[in-house]
């Protein structure tokens, strides 16, 4: 099913004044120009104005009331779990703070995704994380894109965890680990990531022990970590 014209002015006009705002084009606490002049200044319909206001407005970056305006909130309301921000704040300004705060989500998140695939990954689960490893031997060669093989093997853990939460940040992770991955082999000097040690997570979760999988996927985020952190004691 195609988008609508209107949904696909919506999405732009979003994107747009989201990444305007994440630059800080407009101030915290400033207005953004009332719905009739962002219609003008971006030759779009009163409606789909009207619903652009409204995503940003779910997302935390903006407030919009009568009398009040369009009034920019401070970075404290934006949902840093919402993968649109997340990308605008990324492709703006991916600080190295940012990216070692959302290393240290990864870190409590993701060795205990392993422990869980370990425990409760399905066939098919588990020749998908093959699958996502093959990826990346392959990319070694030249035969596939080694940040898109790296980040489907790391979300394909989540999935197999059984854990429905866990399930869900699969973009978040996803989205987030496009400019994580690509900053930490810069540093480390390598065009991809370590295939044996990835091969290493999959055996152990293979082999159906919790406990070695947590810890596999502990030493290469503790590694992550502190490269970055290597990075802002400069």
């Amino acid at each position: 099913m195609r988008s609508s014209p209107k949904h696909n002015l919506t999405h732009q006009l979003t994107h747009n004044l989201g990444m305007a705002i994440v630059k800080g084009d407009y101030p915290v606490g400033a207005g953004l120009p009332s719905e009739a002049d962002l219609c003008l200044q971006y030759e779009v319909s009163r409606s789909a104005t009207r619903e652009a206001v409204k995503m940003l407005s779910a997302k935390g970056l903006i407030s919009s009331r009568p009398k009040q305006g369009i009034l920019v909130l401070p970075e404290s309301n934006w949902n840093m779990f919402d993968t649109d921000v997340l990308s605008w704040i990324l492709n703006s300004k991916p600080s190295l703070t940012l990216l070692k705060e959302f290393t240290q989500v990864r870190v409590a998140i993701e060795p205990q995704a392993a422990a869980l695939a370990a425990e409760n990954a399905t066939e098919e689960q588990l020749a998908s994380i093959e699958k996502a490893l093959n990826r990346m031997e392959d990319a070694g060669k030249g035969l596939d894109d080694p940040l898109d093989a790296d980040i489907a093997f790391h979300t394909a853990i989540l999935s197999a965890s059984g854990n429905r939460f866990i399930g869900q940040l699969t973009d978040f992770i996803g989205t987030a680990l496009r400019v994580s991955i690509r900053y930490t082999n810069r540093i480390k000097g390598v065009p991809g990531a370590d295939v044996q040690k990835h091969a290493d997570i999959l055996n152990t979760i293979k082999s159906r022990d919790p406990e070695k999988a947590r810890d596999s996927v502990k030493t290469i985020l503790d590694e992550a970590l502190e490269l970055i952190e290597s990075q802002l004691s400069k």
